[in-house]
């Protein structure tokens, strides 16, 4: 795992039971549960019942943990992923990273990326970055410089980017040895017929049709003549002769090639077939000498097929194991529901922050170690991980706290003029401010106190409350930093009765205020900022009736274009990337420019930023505090 997950990362303890990271409280109730489990097994066994009697002992309370800090290597060392490598404790382990470039990596992908890579780096060993480009019909060049992006934004270097279609004519070859093997036959039939053949989904019969009492000589004729392009698309295609009465589907004669007029980015016009992922995954993780196949439980019934083809043919065989899948509830991470969104503009593209591709939440300003404590703290497991976005926020939050610098920014501004601002002293113009209370080392920087400032439209109010703690006729109220207090005397509006401006004088001899807002100095740069909320009003989307276009909320995003930035923000975008130690040094964009808005928010850069116009998205909110005055 990257060194960034340890940075930012949140006190857990560790389920010894289950590797994963858990709460304190949650560690300990589950203690609580195995102990009274354990207690009832033993006795039943011994026949003991529980004491009755007043003053009987009280129960012994489980032990309290001690608290510790996130082990970026926990998952590694106990669970699922220690279990999978005591079954195999090879040196070195090889691992392999194999997506398809159709298609842009999502939050799911960021834990099959930490899996593979990490497993492989805690063992001493490497990992490829495979691309299993055998559908030329769905892959973009733009797919592929994505993917390798984003690795190497997480952290991770592959110790060789390899392709599937490097192996084209060795899986060709090894094709016509299991047609030779007589575990191979090239079919006709139509996608209704093989249904039929395999049950007709309903758990009827299971069958083999007549074209797999074709002898060897006639499908290396038929083989070869779907490689000569004398075959159409859907006409012909060569299926493994497997097990048809087996219980498992993978084994119920798959195809392993089809043919695909379609010219590949890579062999352009060389193949008129390709082969399919059921052959080509477990012969090329053979190839490539990988020790331990890791992928989600969906392959699960795959693992007997991906043997049972490696057997065939008497090549290598790796061991495939099957982890959990990690889901987001409250979106969606499909390729065709993404594309819609796209499509029908509902978002900007495929990294627009409302989404949950990686390059989405690239560019919403979410470090790349955050995502990998995140990963880190759910551990791995047999188990589906379906997460709310709350919790992950939670850890994005929790690890920005301590590793960006805070700024003044004011999403709704109105001027504050002072009025007897002459009469403090000129060194009492000059504003210091640490980037953060946590981390002295980030240093601070300084600006001038001005006769007007800004303060947010929503710390004045125009008639007071006891409740109310902010500005207000005759209210004092602190400006962060500055010398004194302020009291509001008089305000102006306009025709529509919005307040344009409020006038001030310095409170030098009253109390300490009871509060302090934010505000920036006059001549702070304008931004626009964009505040994003969940795309989609419920937790499941896809379950809405009529589909998860009925439930996109219309208020997901809210453009405030006047807002107002302090002048310390030309440092920090100098300064960035924040966190400064995150996967960032070699590469990075505007995205690493990161900071806290005070009592606002988190904040990054958006790309659509230019020299002359800065753009901000919300990476996170702050911690909830909506009914704090």
């Amino acid at each position: 795992m990257a060194d960034a997950i340890v940075e930012g990362a949140a006190k857990l303890q560790l389920d010894e039971e289950t590797g994963e990271m858990v709460s304190k409280n949650e560690l300990r109730k589950r203690q609580q549960k195995r102990a009274k489990k354990a207690q009832k097994a033993q006795d039943k066994e011994s026949g003991a019942q529980k004491p009755k009697a007043e003053g009987s002992a009280p129960k012994k309370a489980a032990p309290k943990p001690e608290e510790t800090e996130l082990d970026p290597d926990a998952m590694f060392k106990q669970g699922f992923l220690n279990t999978v490598y005591n079954e195999r404790p090879v040196k070195p382990v090889v691992t392999r990273f194999p997506p398809e470039p159709n298609g842009y990596l999502h939050l799911g992908h960021a834990k099959a990326i930490a899996v593979n890579f990490g497993f492989a780096r805690y063992h001493g060993g490497k990992t490829f970055l495979r691309f299993d480009d055998t559908n030329p019909e769905a892959e973009e060049e733009a797919y592929f410089v994505a993917i390798e992006e984003i690795i190497k934004w997480l952290g991770f270097k592959p110790a060789a980017v390899t392709y599937s279609s490097d192996n084209f004519q060795k899986l060709y070859d090894l094709a016509e040895k299991l047609i030779e093997l007589d575990k191979a036959y090239v079919c006709h039939c139509s996608d209704t017929e093989v249904k039929l053949q395999r049950g007709g989904g309903v758990g009827g019969p299971r069958y083999r049709c007549d074209h797999a009492k074709q002898d060897v000589e006639t499908n290396l004729k038929k083989f070869r003549d779907m490689k000569d392009g004398k075959y159409e698309p859907q006409t012909a295609f060569l299926r493994m002769k497997q097990d048809i009465e087996n219980g498992n589907p993978q084994m119920w004669d798959l195809a392993a090639y089809r043919v695909l007029k379609k010219e590949h980015h890579r062999t352009k016009d060389q193949w008129k077939i390709y082969p399919t992922y059921d052959f080509t995954h477990c012969l090329v993780d053979s190839f490539e000498g990988i020790t331990h196949s890791l992928c989600t439980t969906e392959f699960y019934l795959s693992r007997e097929s991906y043997e049972w083809l490696n057997k065939s043919l008497e090549v290598y065989e790796p061991m495939q194991r099957e982890y959990g899948r990690l889901s987001l509830a409250g979106t969606i991470m499909s390729k065709r529901g993404l594309k819609k969104l796209v499509d029908d503009k509902v978002v900007r593209g495929w990294d627009d922050p409302r989404l949950y591709t990686l390059i989405a939440l690239r560019r919403r300003g979410v470090p790349p170690g955050a995502l990998l404590s995140f990963v880190n703290e759910l551990g791995v497991t047999t188990g589906k991980t379906t997460i709310a976005i709350s919790r992950l926020e939670q850890t994005i939050r929790s690890y920005l706290d301590r590793t960006v610098p805070r700024l003044m920014m004011i999403l709704d501004p109105i001027p504050v003029v002072i009025e007897d601002f002459d009469t403090i002293d000129e060194k009492q113009l000059d504003i210091e401010i640490p980037f953060s209370p946590y981390s002295p080392q980030m240093g601070s920087h300084s600006f001038k106190l001005t006769k007007t400032v800004y303060i947010d439209r929503a710390d004045f109010r125009e008639v007071d409350s006891k409740d109310y703690f902010r500005l207000a006729p005759g209210k004092a109220v602190g400006l962060y930093k500055t010398p004194y207090p302020v009291i509001a005397t008089s305000f102006s509006k306009d025709e529509s009765g919005k307040i344009t401006e409020v006038r001030a004088k310095f409170d030098k001899d009253g109390k300490k205020p009871k509060a302090f807002i934010a505000w920036v100095p006059e001549g702070s740069r304008a931004v626009e900022v964009r505040i994003h909320e969940r795309l989609f009003k419920s937790d499941e989307p896809s379950a809405v009736e009529g589909g998860f276009m009925n439930d996109i909320n219309p208020d997901s995003e809210t453009i405030h274009k006047g807002a107002l930035i302090e002048p310390g923000f030309d440092e920090v975008r100098k300064r960035a990337p924040w966190p400064e130690a995150a996967g960032e040094h070699t590469s990075f964009g505007p995205e690493s420019v990161r900071f806290q808005a005070m009592r606002v928010a988190y904040f990054a850069m958006d790309s659509d930023s230019t020299d002359d116009k800065v753009v901000f998205n919300r990476i996170v909110s702050l911690k909830e505090d909506t009914g704090k005055k």
